[in-house]
């Protein structure tokens, strides 16, 4: 199964942008979006940053996605 995460956007540099996802740092690339910036949300994939999302919808997806992990079983 494919998964995207949605991350915030704490800094870009050219093409590649540091994220955070529940305080952890990961480097994305940049390549398949343009006009992304400090602040913004994105959807990361295998180190790609996907797509563009608001807050909302990005807070909203991260809480499903550790709504499933709770409910997984030992």
């Amino acid at each position: 199964m494919c998964l995207a995460i949605p991350a915030k956007v704490i800094s870009v540099d050219g093409t590649t942008a540091r994220v955070t996802i529940e305080d952890v740092e990961y480097t994305a690339s940049l390549l398949l979006l343009d006009d992304v910036k400090p602040g913004d949300f994105i959807m990361l994939h295998a180190g790609f940053a996907i797509e563009k999302v608001d807050p909302q919808e990005a807070a909203e997806t991260l809480q499903l996605l550790l709504d499933m992990e709770k409910n997984l079983p030992n």
